[in-house]
């Protein structure tokens, strides 16, 4: 696979996805909007590929939308009828969101794992993955209202399911820094590390033991539990009890209960 933005690789059944920008903090111009939906489908579909773990190439994860992009975006939606130019600015709103809920649709986990700044739309990204990690000199900012913008391409949405409603109305009206062991304590972050170099021997542990586990299972996880988040506990009852009376009997729960048997480890199909 080639990418303009991201360097991607596949080992052990993990798929390393990095943002390639480092000269512009990985900023997100529009090729990596685009792509990053192209690589979460190629994620989604490819069957040897079980676990996502995103990264940011250089001293930064990510310093949200390329300004640049956002000058572009006044030619693209130009008309002389004002319907027919909202109408432009909102469907690339809708495309924009999407190529982040390309990451909360995959059937994988998706793991980051963040040093440097992750700003506004680098925010947005983190808050539709799986699990977040961070180097203790990671900073965090919800920094739209400085520029005038209303965040639309998911964090208002994800971020109180993340870190509560208060913690993130403080977050999205100050565009106030949060820095990595302030992000542990508020649930940001699953775990801020004294430096890079230690997250990423630990958060690669996480993605390999994860990718060990049985791929159906670890899929049907995933689409419960973001069921779950969106739905009543009754509605995610009856979703889970619909899941597993089609899913449950597999090859992979024997494979699973002789290896508890055998005191062995399970190994399953992709």
């Amino acid at each position: 696979m080639h990418y303009k933005t991201l360097e991607v690789t596949l080992e052990n059944h993990v798929a390393q996805i990095s943002l390639n920008r480092p000269d512009k903090a990985n900023a997100m111009n529009e090729d990596m909007w685009l792509e990053l939906r192209q690589v979460f489908e190629w994620l989604d579909r490819t069957e040897s590929a079980r676990v996502g773990l995103l990264l940011g190439n250089g001293d930064h994860f990510c310093a949200g939308i390329d300004l640049s992009m956002l000058v572009s975006v006044q030619h693209r939606i130009q008309d002389e009828c004002a319907g027919r130019q909202n109408e432009k600015l909102r469907l690339l709103i809708i495309e924009l969101q999407d190529s982040l809920t390309a990451l909360e649709r995959c059937r994988k986990p998706v793991i980051a794992a963040i040093q440097g700044r992750c700003i506004g739309g680098g925010l947005d990204l983190v808050a539709a993955c799986d699990m977040r990690y961070c180097s203790a000199e990671a900073v965090f900012q919800l920094k739209e209202v400085d520029l005038g913008i209303v965040a639309d391409v998911g964090v208002l949405q994800r971020l109180p399911k993340i870190i509560g409603d208060g913690r993130s109305r403080e977050l999205a009206y100050t565009a106030r820094e949060v820095h990595g062991e302030e992000a542990e304590r508020m649930g940001l972050v699953n775990r801020c590390y004294v430096d890079q170099t230690t997250m990423m021997m630990d958060v690669t542990g996480i993605a390999d033991a994860i990718a060990a586990k049985s791929p159906l299972t670890v899929r049907g996880l995933k689409e419960n539990l973001n069921y779950a988040r969106d739905h009543t506990v009754a509605e995610g009852l009856r979703y889970v009890a619909a899941w597993n009376a089609g899913m449950l009997i597999s090859k992979d729960l024997e494979a699973a209960a002789m290896a508890a048997v055998m005191k062995d480890r399970a190994v399953f199909r992709d």
